[in-house]
């Protein structure tokens, strides 16, 4: 009896085991999937379809010589070290502090590369606001919270509520209104697909965290009604046009989930459908990027683009040079340790 019970521990721990396996996979393949649509979609921000393919014909791949992530990639490395620092204790408290300790009161010269919604940000911090009234900006709707969101799918996986908790709290210091919806959105979004679920349930789960009424909600459901017409169905759905700015919350995850709908979660259409679609291309290509990764797991993600991604430079957060965000999703995920197999 004792002999079966102890073989019967043993293929629990190997069970378990696998699942840790997995799931560590899958968050890698979240931050990587984010880190590598990134740098994709950088040379292409801000531009048309037709400028695209004026100038590259289609986006198969890398269209630099020396790709790297931007903003997208070093804010999610800020927030997944906030995050694994915390994890669901994380406060707005711990958001600020942070900000203040590893961005603004920082003595490093011009804040390089970020997007409008950073920049208010740091203004009301230095003039001493704090959070909420921090968010307080003209640009509290943009996706400067929806690129940096993964990493509470991460550490969330399978709990899309408290993905979308935890992304708020880090949100509430930087945005506001559609910009905090369209970051629970991808949290939710990456927490579901942690567990495999399917494309259609990943985008039920987005949807279950964020007002039904709200533009992003609104958006979401357009441009997954349209995805099964491709991407350029999914961009007239959801692009405003003759809109000067490209980061809108609203816009970017629905050309996201559209990108990695039409594409049925694989890895390389989905990011290479958000690249395409142009707009806040690097953006887009991330979060689509976070979805299929989080998903199909880390080997799905060509070799060729997953080794261009090296530790961060920190061109626009010099307190994260250095970090590989690899190493942020395994402190995002639990332990694989092989001794729970013997």
């Amino acid at each position: 009896m004792q002999s079966r019970t102890d073989h019967g521990r043993a293929l629990q721990a190997l069970r378990e085991l696998r699942s840790v396996r997995a799931l560590r996979d899958r968050g890698r393949g979240a931050l990587l999937g984010l880190a590598v649509g990134d740098a994709l979609g950088a040379p292409a921000e801000n531009m048309k379809p037709s400028e695209i393919r004026r100038r590259w014909g289609r986006i198969e791949g890398f269209v630099s010589a020396d790709p790297a992530g931007t903003d997208d990639t070093e804010y999610a490395i800020f927030s997944g070290l906030l995050l694994a620092r915390h994890g669901s204790a994380l406060t707005v408290a711990h958001v600020e502090n942070a900000w203040h300790l590893w961005i603004a009161d920082l003595d490093e010269g011009p804040f390089r590369g970020a997007g409008f919604s950073e920049r208010g940000t740091l203004e009301n911090l230095r003039r001493g606001l704090a959070a909420p009234i921090s968010a307080q900006h003209r640009h509290a709707w943009s996706d400067g919270l929806a690129m940096r969101a993964a990493p509470f799918g991460v550490f969330a996986a399978g709990r899309p509520a408290e993905a979308a908790r935890l992304v708020a709290i880090d949100g509430c210091v930087s945005h506001e209104g559609e910009g905090i919806y369209g970051g629970q959105a991808v949290a939710a979004g990456v927490a579901a697909a942690m567990t495999g679920a399917a494309p259609c349930a990943i985008t039920a789960a987005a949807l279950s965290v964020i007002p039904s009424d709200s533009w992003t909600a609104r958006s979401l459901r357009r441009a997954v009604a349209a995805a099964p017409q491709g991407e350029r169905a999914v961009r007239s759905a959801v692009v405003i046009g003759g809109y000067p700015w490209t980061d809108l919350a609203p816009e970017a995850v629905g050309l996201a989930f559209g990108a990695f709908a039409a594409s049925r979660g694989d890895f390389t259409a989905s990011v290479l459908t958000a690249v395409n679609m142009g707009r806040d291309a690097d953006t887009t290509a991330a979060v689509a990027g976070a979805l299929a990764g989080a998903l199909c797991g880390a080997g799905a993600i060509p070799p060729a683009w997953s080794s261009a991604i090296a530790p961060a430079r920190g061109s626009c957060l010099p307190s994260m040079r250095g970090h590989h965000v690899l190493d942020v999703a395994d402190l995002l995920t639990p332990d694989d340790d092989p001794q729970a197999a013997s």
